[in-house]
């Protein structure tokens, strides 16, 4: 897809007319595309009627609910507009000039941008050869210039999902003064008893930050509402970079009403994971290489074949994204989506060569 409306044209022959697609289906962002939580639409309704006051303009309010949600103190928890603004607000604080940050890669694709606006030198470390995070391979990488290492869990736009022990092992082979900052963002996506709980592992390691987001698991993108938990002094140098409103009005109001619901949130992940997983094992019934996902997508992986792959989406009006020319993300929508990704698929996989090594041999 290109621009985000109307599928390619730039595979067309020579002296065809190309015939725009329209995008029916809109599965390249990882947008949430489950109901509107309860008291999300009536709290930031209710809101407007005081947008012309100052209000609670460092979000005290929200900080407090969520340290409780958290069970730790409001002094180690600091909110801001989004994950993205609290990940570029921590590297800024953490690293800089002449510092390195490192981070696995493929992951999510604005890190190097994020560390470049903060004046640190982005540092990617590849997957294993067998597609995982490579963790030794980032502890290895550690230089005396390293301030942060940033670990996407699960990771974005993989799938992967580390465990307790995983990220324990990293902490272990990294030195005392490098921070470790996890970017949670689709966590509610997750097996809980499967994904490490890096807010919990901050209570105890001062290295180590949480950064999560209402984006994903509470439907709330067009707010700009994250969060960020660690050791108050990491937390602390972020409120110095938001002097006026941390969080707007609406989205206190939206966030706060979206943490009332969270027994609703958390059964509506449940069902996104569920179709998830439905969409994963039919893709691998045709043959597709689609690793486990704990995220609200798929990561397929169909080597010189993504970007063909993509297109025959976009031409059957489903949008989706190829990343780092590793793979092609899909992420989860609602069923009449998915059933239209695994129809288009259907048909792909009856145009494949099998020794393009994507159908049958690719399932395992």
């Amino acid at each position: 897809m290109r621009g985000g409306v109307r599928g390619p044209c730039h595979s067309v022959p020579p002296g065809k007319v190309c015939e725009l697609t329209p995008i029916v289906h809109q599965l390249s962002l990882n947008e949430n595309h489950w109901p509107m939580l309860p008291g999300v639409h009536e709290a930031a309704s209710t809101s407007l009627a005081s947008i012309n006051l100052t209000g609670d303009a460092l979000a005290a309010r929200l900080e407090s609910r969520l340290a409780a949600e958290l069970g730790t103190i409001p002094g180690r928890v600091v909110a801001g507009a989004g994950s993205g603004a609290l990940l570029q607000q921590f590297l800024a604080a953490h690293a800089g000039p002449g510092s390195t940050v490192l981070h696995t890669w493929p992951s999510f694709d604005l890190y190097p941008l994020l560390i470049r606006n903060a004046g640190a030198e982005p540092v990617a470390v590849p997957d294993d050869p067998g597609g995982r995070q490579d963790l030794a391979a980032v502890a290895a990488a550690v230089s005396d210039r390293t301030r942060v290492v940033l670990v996407c869990n699960p990771n974005n736009p993989t799938g992967e999902v580390l465990g307790p022990d995983r990220l324990a092992a990293l902490l272990d082979a990294l030195p005392p003064d490098v921070l470790v900052l996890v970017d949670e963002a689709y966590r509610e996506f997750a097996d809980p008893d499967a994904i490490a709980d890096a807010a919990e592992l901050a209570e105890v390691d001062r290295r180590v930050a949480a950064v999560r987001t209402f984006s994903k698991s509470h439907g709330l993108i067009g707010l700009r509402v994250g969060y960020l938990t660690g050791a108050e002094e990491v937390v602390a140098p972020l409120r110095r970079t938001t002097p006026f409103h941390r969080v707007p009005t609406v989205a206190q109001a939206a966030a706060l009403a979206a943490l009332d619901a969270g027994g609703r949130m958390r059964r509506q992940c449940r069902e996104v994971a569920a179709e998830r997983d439905r969409v994963r094992r039919d893709l691998r019934g045709l043959g597709f290489d689609v690793p486990p996902s704990g995220g609200n997508y798929l990561w397929v992986r169909l080597g010189s074949r993504n970007q063909e792959f993509v297109d025959h989406l976009a031409a059957h009006g489903v949008a989706v994204r190829e990343i780092a020319g590793a793979g092609v993300r899909v992420s989860t929508g609602l069923p009449v989506a998915n059933d239209a990704v695994l129809a288009a698929a259907r048909g792909f996989a009856g145009q494949g060569d099998r020794s393009d090594g994507f159908a049958g041999e690719a399932v395992r």
